[in-house]
This record gives C-alpha cells, sequence and structure tokens, in this order.
C-alpha cells in the first residue's frame, strides 16, 4: 500500500516507516499537520497514519475533520499518546478508522494497517498504472513505455521514475528520493541522486522532443509536462 504516516516524533516516525517498508509498502512522511494536510489532499494514498497531536498549528483531529470535510475517504488509523476513552471517542468521531495508543507494538499496528488496507480494496481497485504526458509506467509489469516506445530501465531507476510520476507537479528534494528511493536516512554525501537523474533523463527524455524531468533549483527535481 501507498501509505503516509504524520508523526512529529522521529523515533516514532522511523521506527514505523521501517517497519512498514520492510512489510513491503511504499511509505511517505512528514512530521507536522501542515504539510501532512497538503500530502493528503494533493495525492492519492491507501491508508494514512496520523499522530493526534503535532505541532504547527494543526494537530490531528483537525487535519481529520478538514480531509472528511473534503469527501476524502482514505482510512486514517490515529496514534496517540492520549489513551482516554473520550479522546478515542473524538478522534474516532472526527472520522478515524482506528485508534492505537502509544507505546505499541509494531506487530499490532502492522495487523491493523492490514486490516484496514483490506476494507479500503473492498472499495477501491488497485492502482496498477501511471501516467503522465505520453508516459506510462505499468505497475505490474514494471514496465515503461513513452509515446508508444519501450523504455528499458534498471530496478533502482524504476523506482526513481515511479517516485517522481507518484509526486508529479511536485518538488521532490533530495531527502525524499534518499528515502524515497533509497531507504536511507541520512545523506551519504554523494552524488548518487544526480548521477541516477541523469540515466533517466538519457532514457526517459532525451529521445523525445519535450523533456518531463525537471531540476529546480537549490530545490530537488520535479517530472511534469511543459
Amino acid at each position: 500500500m501507498h501509505i503516509l504516516v504524520v508523526e512529529d516524533d522521529p523515533t516514532v516516525r522511523n521506527f514505523v516507516a521501517k517497519g512498514l517498508k520492510e512489510a513491503g509498502h511504499l511509505v511517505e512522511l512528514t512530521d507536522n499537520g501542515k504539510d501532512g494536510l497538503f500530502m493528503a489532499v494533493s495525492e492519492k494514498f491507501d491508508l494514512i497514519i496520523l499522530d493526534r497531536m503535532l505541532p504547527g498549528g494543526i494537530d490531528g483531529v483537525r487535519l481529520l475533520e478538514t480531509i472528511r470535510a473534503q469527501n476524502n475517504a482514505t482510512p486514517v488509523l490515529l496514534l496517540s499518546a492520549l489513551a482516554d476513552v473520550d479522546d478515542r471517542v473524538q478522534g474516532l468521531k472526527a472520522g478515524g478508522d482506528d485508534y492505537v495508543t502509544k507505546p505499541f507494538a509494531f506487530s499490532e499496528l502492522l495487523a491493523r494497517v492490514e486490516a484496514l488496507g483490506r476494507r479500503g480494496r473492498t472499495e477501491t481497485a488497485p492502482q496498477t498504472k501511471l501516467e503522465l504526458a505520453d508516459l506510462e509506467i505499468d505497475l505490474l509489469s514494471r514496465t515503461v513505455r513513452r509515446a508508444g516506445r519501450k523504455i528499458d530501465l534498471q530496478p533502482r531507476e524504476f523506482r526513481l521514475l515511479e517516485y517522481l510520476t507518484r509526486h508529479a507537479g511536485q518538488v521532490v528534494t533530495r531527502t525524499m528520493l534518499l528515502e524515497g528511493v533509497w531507504d536511507y536516512h541520512f545523506d551519504p554525501q554523494t552524488n548518487v541522486i544526480d548521477v541516477h537523474v541523469s540515466r533517466l533523463r538519457q532514457k526517459v527524455d532525451k529521445p523525445f522532443d519535450t523533456p518531463l524531468i525537471h531540476t529546480i533549483r537549490n530545490a530537488g527535481y520535479m517530472l511534469r509536462a511543459e
């Protein structure tokens, strides 16, 4: 599943993300309600894991109420140190689908995540293709075509292109790529990203008239159709 984790505690955030990735899920991370709200409404997730108490003026309950007001039915699992019945009831009434109190065992969290995932799959068909302009990515066969022409990519190049496409129209930072494509939670201070983006451009952009991969100066990269 494509899962958004909104959690300000770095220990909890990294613990949850590591476990979910090891279980085969694609995980996006943010540490505040403002960015969490933007991500939740601007792209498609199969599940949102949401800390109830967040910094920056938008807490978990407010974020949840906002996306539900926009008819966003993505399943939401709330995490909170608040264990009182009234707190749980408030979270569920705001639109939460499940509520896990801290501290928790990851095995329990994963079981609840998978249960919510099964519920969501009965309502919507899984996404098997990504498209932007004349670019087509088949997630089942792991093949890429542009203007009908097949493009052969190495596994890491495919992951990089898939990540950029899932974030099409958004600035993708170096940190996002290191975490989302290389599973690094630190900057190794190498040019590995630049090298792979350059190789990807040679295959995806150079043979065609219109470039899709753009460098955003001092920020990162963006996949968009001109």
